[in-house]
């Protein structure tokens, strides 16, 4: 037999899909697992992007649509990018995709030749690095240190740019920290990206997740970068439209013409009438993003508070997004004990029975942490913190 694609099969799969199957699987066997490891809301998607979606169905929207994306759709992404955001694009630099996932997939691909390298700013969600090999590239991995708030310093990016850097990848607010870009970073990377030619590719998927009056801030909207941006977003954690898989992105136009025709090769389009419960998301009432923002904010506070009161483990509070990234001590009386990340997810899944997914997952300089959702019952949540309580009563003693 003729071998496998190396490429392909030196990839591994999504850490984050690995824990909540195996969270899965333990449920449908009788344990009471309390999962906290994917970034699924527990929320239902608001009821007139349902109705829309239905009512688009029983009108027969059940066929091809346009591999762009419906005109409605892709003008509503244009309306809401200015109204918003303050970023001008033309209905021709937006693709709408099945998930965001696909959306950032041929972004790279349109970016990336074999031997290229792309920035990736650690901890940074567990595809990043992987997308990247797969579309031939060579992630560039910074790590950033909790110790200093993960600050992006302007030297560490220059030390590690080369002839074959094309992009640096950012996201923020971030998974798995949940921090947000301060505007001296975004400065530093907007300055760092126009002296060296290189692309921004920005992950703005948790845009209106946002605490404490955070603001969020695209590149795209910066001095001279509005033609070297590429912004990735969708619906899945906004508006809890996780399984719609429905995402976009917009991107100058010759990165968006390349993009274009892997995706309308690879996957042809989005869910048509998926497209339906997008445009009434985007042009409808936000009210149903504020009471879900108020809610995990109360959960954020809920559990930063009774994370840093178990001893052993210090959480610092996100500035957006729906993770917890605690860091888990390493000392005989912590509940980690002398172990790595994913040792420690192991002995907590097997001691408590509540599922997270290891810091190393996220980058080397995840180690030492788990990261917690928050995009749980309130009610999971309270139960998670009795048993790690518990836990740590036990190691105590």
């Amino acid at each position: 037999m003729r071998s496998l694609s190396a490429r392909l099969s030196a990839s591994t799969p999504s850490a984050t899909v690995a824990v909540a199957d195996r969270a899965r699987r333990l449920k449908a066997s009788g344990i009471d697992v309390i999962s906290l490891a994917t970034g699924d809301p527990d929320f239902a998607t608001p009821a007139h992007i349902i109705e829309a979606a239905e009512k688009a169905m029983r009108a027969g929207d059940t066929h091809y649509p346009p591999s762009r994306g419906r005109a409605e759709l892709v003008e509503a992404i244009v309306d809401k990018l200015a109204r918003e955001n303050g970023v001008d694009v033309a209905a021709g630099q937006v693709i709408v995709t099945p998930g965001a996932k696909w959306a950032l997939f041929i972004a790279l691909a349109a970016l990336v030749d074999p031997g290229d390298e792309v920035i990736v700013l650690d901890p940074s969600w567990v595809s990043y690095a992987p997308m990247i090999a797969l579309n031939g590239g060579t992630p560039i991995r910074i790590g950033l240190s909790p110790t200093d708030d993960y600050a992006i310093r302007e030297a560490d990016l220059r030390s590690v740019v080369s002839d074959r850097t094309k992009a640096i990848l950012v996201n923020s607010p971030n998974n798995p920290t949940g921090r947000m870009l301060t505007p001296d970073e975004l400065a530093v990377i907007c300055a760092v990206a126009r002296s060296e030619d290189l692309w921004v590719v920005s992950d703005e998927i948790y845009e209106h997740l946002r605490y404490d009056d955070r603001v969020h801030v695209s590149p795209a909207t910066q001095p001279e970068m509005a033609d070297r941006t590429i912004i990735i977003n969708g619906f899945s954690k906004a508006y809890a439209m996780t399984g719609w898989r429905l995402g976009w992105l917009a991107a100058p136009e010759p990165v968006a013409a390349v993009a274009m025709n892997l995706h309308s090769q690879g996957v042809t389009s989005a869910a048509s009438f998926s497209m339906a419960g997008g445009v009434a998301a985007l042009t409808r009432s936000q009210d149903c993003v504020t009471e879900m923002v108020t809610e995990y904010g109360a959960r954020r506070s809920f559990m930063v508070g009774a994370l840093n009161a178990v001893p052993g483990i210090r959480c610092a509070a996100p500035d957006g997004a729906f993770y917890l990234f605690p860091r888990f001590g390493a000392g005989p009386g912590d509940l980690a004990g002398p172990r790595d990340s994913v040792a420690t997810a192991e002995a907590l899944l097997e001691a408590t029975a509540i599922a997270a997914v290891p810091g190393i997952a996220f980058g080397e300089a995840g180690e030492g942490h788990l990261r917690f959702t928050i995009a749980t019952a309130r009610a999971d949540l309270e139960r998670a913190v009795d048993r790690l309580e518990e836990a740590a009563a036990t190691v105590a003693s």
